[in-house]
């Protein structure tokens, strides 16, 4: 996905363009032809999300395709969105990409498992030295992996983890697709996939029998993508405790879990967003963010990012912010 304009940062908050949400479902659609602009702003109400003119044929398609599914003209469509959040949810799954892929950075993913080892240790230390068994110290070791696609990111940490002998730890995966969270809960995957996790961790990934059920879903909204149907391997079950996946607009203010979180991976999805959404995502993430925890960017990420109560680590390879106060 090619990433949209980026604005400056003196522009006005999310809670100001949300506000103009009511009125643009009130917009009325003159005609039944394709309106780039109306819908383009309809996506990045919904959303947060930039979608340039080189996508425009994507979100024709996408918009031509829902509509043509319930039996409605562009316009009808139009009209029926507000009155509908699974037609609603159904168009925002088609007009998002899904796709991620295993182990997509690979010097992140070691810096996580590096401080999830760091961690352990002072678990174990603190219940050594405490009588009763009870630390200040947050025993599980939590991570939440901010729009997370069809999961492969927050299933790389588990395996990466469970590699070097860790059980302490809870992912949290969260997107603004259901259809996309449906794949990643059932954790199956083609063996395009397979091939990018490396060998230390091929221990986890399970082959599925020939006779094994195809996937199904009786909704339209969260049915299962036609990638999933050709799986070949699941994560091993084991593992699927440890992880767990949600709902949730990342432009919104309530935050997904009520537990500070000590790493927050958050890749490859700012760019989409203009700057002023940026910096109000990375002040929510910041304030999910653990005394001591971390955030993971992208490279080249968010460099315009100054925050008072964030230092970025001196690592060449990984772009991380740690938080030092409250």
């Amino acid at each position: 996905m090619i990433a949209g304009h980026v604005d400056d940062l003196n522009q006005p908050t999310r809670s100001f363009v949300k506000a103009s949400s009511a009125a643009l479902g009130k917009t009325v659609m003159q005609n039944d032809h394709f309106d780039a602009q109306q819908w383009q702003r309809y996506i990045e109400l919904e959303t947060g999300f930039v979608l340039p003119d080189v996508q425009l044929k994507w979100l024709k398609n996408a918009i031509d395709h829902t509509a043509q599914s319930h039996g409605l003209s562009v316009k009808q469509l139009w009209y029926q969105l507000p009155k509908s959040n699974a037609l609603r949810q159904q168009l925002l799954d088609k007009v998002l990409i899904h796709e991620s892929r295993f182990f997509r950075h690979q010097p992140s993913i070691d810096f996580v498992t590096q401080c999830a080892a760091e961690h352990q240790r002072l678990v174990l230390n603190a219940d050594r030295i405490s009588a009763d068994g009870v630390s200040g110290v947050d025993k599980l070791f939590r991570i939440w992996s901010v729009g997370c696609a069809g999961g492969q990111e927050a299933w790389s940490l588990t395996m990466s983890l469970a590699a070097q002998q860790m059980t302490r730890f809870a992912i949290l995966g969260t997107d603004v697709s259901e259809q996309a969270l449906a794949k990643a809960r059932l954790a199956q995957y083609d063996k395009r996939q397979q091939a990018l996790i490396p060998q230390h961790c091929q221990p986890y990934v399970y082959p599925l029998s020939a006779n094994h059920p195809t996937p199904t879903s009786s909704l339209a909204d969260t049915a299962i993508p036609a990638t999933a149907l050709q799986a070949s391997w699941q994560v091993a079950p084991t593992l699927q405790s440890h992880v767990s996946f949600a709902l949730h607009n990342i432009i919104e203010q309530q935050p997904p879990t009520p537990h500070l979180q000590q790493v927050i991976i958050c890749q490859n999805m700012l760019l989409y967003f203009r700057k002023f959404d940026q910096r109000d995502i990375l002040a929510r993430l910041s304030a999910q963010c653990a005394p001591g925890g971390y955030i993971v960017l992208a490279p080249g990420e968010a460099l315009f990012w100054r925050p008072a109560n964030m230092r970025r680590i001196a690592n060449p390879q990984v772009n991380v912010w740690q938080k030092t106060n409250t």
